[in-house]
């Protein structure tokens, strides 16, 4: 195979993004050969590919060697499926499902190891990210102590929920701000991290829009080693902030809106000082290096183009599907942390988690959305 030839499902705003990067030959080495919308005025988004209005009929077609999931969340985990088992190459766009119950589902369709699966989990291609990863994999920071993530600057207004008709909806979206736009750091934290042992969380269901699932979160977090965390989200606040703070014992990093990410080590671990020192509130100094926010490129295409190297060449995957399980837990915990008004252990019981939203499924846009205006018609893309 010299190039790849790829196909993309859902022509909604990222699914077009991705189409054009192909398309205008940003990612070395694919070529677009056919997409899919099953709502077919999107097909019009793009020129030159072959089009199909069904899923099953661009699998089927022998046009493509892999395929680039972009629908609406609920999608992921049919088309996915569906197409490992016709032995294509899969990217799907995040969250790799709506919940953990139908992640197992996708991933154990993935039984052949030289079938590429990959997600779309691009702030790890982020230089400031990588380097805070780097900070806990080589020692920097020491054992982890706290975490603080502040990510309110998702703010979305009433008419992005009502340009289609699954957002905002339990049945149509499968949750809010934490399957739509906060996989980025759920995922993040957990690659920083790694998983919680405990977490309680407080979810808010359209507390500043017309809609059925949660659009503002706090969530307190407990490791195995004894650290704590919280994380708040929101999708109803201006101008608001993405501030991530990883407290260790040797040092502390922080990464703040403007990019801009501060080191700041301490010149004796604090456990030590803390055990050793004879004053009684000491204020040590510490070393600050400060590193100035990077100018970033396309994420989304160093993801596409990881995607492609990892079929030609076997390149180590960015993301892989596998790893999307994680982030997914972490959202559908606090969803059903806040629900139960319970904390959640982990593992999550995605059965019983599978079981509650069905629950809100079946009660989904029975007039609870009080939109502020006509609901346009439901999109078939992402």
């Amino acid at each position: 195979m010299k190039k790849v030839r790829m196909g993309i499902v859902g022509l909604g705003v990222m699914g077009t993004a991705h189409a054009q990067s192909i398309l205008n030959g940003s990612v070395k080495d694919a070529e677009l050969t056919a997409v899919c919308d099953t709502y077919t005025p999107n097909l019009d988004r793009v020129v030159g590919p072959r089009k199909f209005d069904s899923v099953s009929a661009l699998i089927r077609s022998g046009l493509i060697d892999a395929v680039v999931i972009a629908t609406p969340h609920y999608g992921h985990t049919v088309v996915g499926i569906e197409a490992l088992k016709a032995g294509l190459h899969v990217l799907v766009e995040k969250p790799v499902s709506v919940h953990k119950a139908d992640a197992e589902r996708l991933l154990a369709a993935h039984r052949n190891p030289r079938q590429v699966f990959a997600a779309m989990f691009n702030l790890r291609a982020t230089v400031r990210y990588r380097r805070v990863r780097q900070f806990i994999q080589d020692g920097t920071l020491g054992s982890l102590v706290r975490v603080t993530w502040m990510a309110t600057h998702w703010f979305r207004t009433n008419h992005y929920y009502a340009s289609g008709g699954w957002r905002g909806t339990w049945k149509g979206e499968g949750g809010g701000v934490l399957l739509n736009q906060c996989p980025h750091q759920l995922d993040l934290l957990q690659w920083f991290c790694g998983m919680p042992t405990r977490l309680m969380a407080f979810c808010k269901m359209g507390a500043h829009h017309p809609i059925e699932v949660e659009d503002e979160v706090t969530a307190y977090l407990e490791y195995a080693n004894g650290a704590t965390g919280t994380f708040v989200a929101t999708t109803g606040e201006w101008p608001g902030t993405d501030h991530l703070i990883l407290a260790g014992d040797k040092a502390q990093v922080e990464v703040i809106s403007d990019g801009r990410t501060i080191l700041r080590r301490n010149r004796m671990p604090t456990s030590k000082l803390c055990r050793t020192s004879r004053e009684t509130m000491p204020k040590p100094v510490p070393e600050v290096t400060e590193y100035p926010a990077e100018k970033e490129g396309n994420e989304h295409l160093v993801v596409l183009s990881n995607f492609t190297e990892a079929i030609l060449k076997g390149t180590p995957l960015i993301a892989t599907a596998r790893e999307g399980l994680n982030s997914l837990e972490l959202s559908n915990a606090m969803i059903y942390s806040s629900l139960t008004g319970k904390p959640v252990v982990f593992p999550l019981n995605g059965a019983a988690y599978a079981r509650r939203l069905k629950q809100l499924i079946r009660g989904s846009g029975r007039g609870s959305l009080k939109s502020p205006g006509k609901r346009v018609r439901p999109a078939r893309a992402k």
